[in-house]
């Protein structure tokens, strides 16, 4: 019995500490209040990275052109990097400043978005860069949200990423909630608890007074999450704009969908081992919350992980209290783990606004995480950026 209890409680403690995590992030997850008005002068170099993009690329620009803040504030700034087709003519007829940039061998997002920040430093025009994707469309008070809090003394922000096709096949529907739950549910809670939301890749802002002290220099396969750890590292947040988002388009086929999630997962993997215990030595000599709740929010394993440790430890609880009825409270545990995680989805779903369709393909989840598992048993170890085959005419 007391190696059976062992093995519960090696299933347990993982289970509780990620599910209570989880738990805790959907309990404050209510909308947070709205900021003071901006005055309106600050000024911000807008950039998309851009690999291979002709066929959207205009799109983007057209939607950073609607944006309501004064046209003398800002530039859109398209970074056409290794590109071989018209992405970069196209973006020019489309009204965006271009920079082009040729480099067989550092290549990648993290390397466009470096050339950028550095360009922009030299020219000492804008208070803050901004970073949307090129398959992206932004809310008009994008800019208002990211002045708002660098007037109020912020240095980073980031507002939602969510899903610009929704409603493109029950794949999308499923990332659709994910990104609610991942993204809205947790920032909105840690912004409450007043630490960092991290960086995720589209849709955020750092000004240049930042860029000074924390130069960019990430160029892994999460890029996004790395420079956002390194923000918190040298004692700076990044807050979350609730209001204003950027939507991108997410893949709808099981091919394109297999290549993206690979190279993600395989890149948070890499991050997870490399970051988390810094992160844990920095927040307990520095004391820092930020530092605390980046390591854990590393911790937490993709949910397809935290649900099967969950179920795992229900199935051998239940079999285990059948013999030894002392070990049923690891039984409740297991079944505790899996109602908050439950919780954690459906308040994804609800603020994800996919409606009842949404939640009847949440029927499919269970095989979008086994599909998601034996993807995480296959990581990717190259940090070339691949473009993503678009579904977009």
């Amino acid at each position: 019995m007391m190696a059976l209890e062992t093995f519960l409680l090696f299933l347990a403690i993982p289970a509780v500490a990620a599910s209570g995590y989880l738990l805790l992030a959907t309990l404050l997850s209510a909308k947070p209040a709205a900021p003071k008005k901006s005055s309106r002068t600050l000024r911000f170099d807008v950039i998309v990275p851009a690999h291979n993009e002709a066929g959207i690329i205009e799109r983007t620009v057209s939607s950073l052109q609607r944006i309501d803040w004064p046209k003398d504030s800002y530039r859109i700034i398209v970074v056409a990097d290794n590109c071989t087709d018209a992405t970069a003519e196209i973006a020019r007829g489309a009204g965006a400043e271009v920079m082009q940039r040729q480099d067989p061998v550092n290549r990648g997002k993290g390397y466009a978005l470096e050339f950028a920040f550095a360009a922009s430093r030299r020219r000492n025009w804008a208070t803050a860069v901004v970073v949307i994707d090129a398959d992206a469309e932004v809310s008009p008070n994008l800019l208002e949200a990211f002045a708002a809090r660098l007037e109020a003394g912020e240095d980073a922000v980031q507002v939602h990423y969510g899903v610009l096709n929704p409603h493109a096949s029950w794949r999308t529907r499923l990332i659709t909630i994910a990104k609610g739950s991942f993204h809205i549910v947790r920032s909105r809670a840690r912004e409450k608890l007043g630490v960092s939301c991290g960086i995720r890749g589209n849709g955020w802002c750092v000004t240049h007074r930042l860029l000074e002290q924390v130069p960019y220099r990430c160029f892994s396969l999460t890029e996004d999450l790395e420079y956002g750890i390194a923000i918190g590292m040298c004692g700076f947040r990044v807050a979350y704009a609730d209001e204003a988002h950027s939507n991108a388009d997410m893949v709808s086929g099981e091919t394109q969908s297999r290549s993206q999630r690979t190279r993600w997962e395989a890149g948070r993997f890499q991050l997870i081992k490399q970051k988390t215990v810094p992160l844990l030595a920095a927040a307990l000599s520095r004391r820092s919350a930020v530092c605390l709740d980046l390591g854990l929010d590393l911790m937490v394993l993709p949910l397809s992980y935290v649900a099967l440790n969950a179920f795992a430890l229900m199935v051998v609880a239940a079999g285990a209290s059948w013999y030894y009825p002392a070990l049923l409270p690891y039984l409740w545990l297991g079944i505790g783990c899996l109602v908050a995680q439950v919780l954690y989805v459906l308040r994804g779903w609800q603020l994800s606004q996919v409606g009842l369709q949404g939640l009847i393909d949440l029927g499919r989840a269970p095989f979008f995480l086994l599909w998601k598992v034996l993807l995480l048993m296959r990581p990717r170890k190259s940090q070339t950026w691949v473009r993503t085959d678009r579904e977009i005419k």
